[in-house]
């Protein structure tokens, strides 16, 4: 997959696991480095559990699906060990 489809995968995945999660947004960059190391933790995933070995193969609705499960992970872990913020 190339380095466009994985910004706009990564993109997408991250907007929706941030308005799923109510993170409040991370702004676009954030978005989409929430992301894409969200799709690199679902293909992970994918290919221990499920035995699917390119989960995240170009821009479709499957890649944009395990991206966006491994993102909403992703922000679960960094809420688990971050702790809340006070204001």
């Amino acid at each position: 997959m190339g380095l466009l489809a994985w910004i706009v995968v990564g993109l997408v995945a991250g907007w929706l696991a941030s308005q799923v999660m109510r993170a409040g947004g991370y702004g676009l960059i954030g978005d989409i480095i929430v992301g894409v190391v969200g799709a690199v933790i679902g293909g992970f995933l994918a290919a221990t559990f499920f035995h699917i070995p390119d989960a995240v193969n170009g821009i479709n609705v499957t890649s944009i699906l395990v991206a966006f499960i491994g993102a909403v992970i992703l922000i679960a872990i960094l809420r688990a060990v971050g702790g809340r913020r006070r204001v």
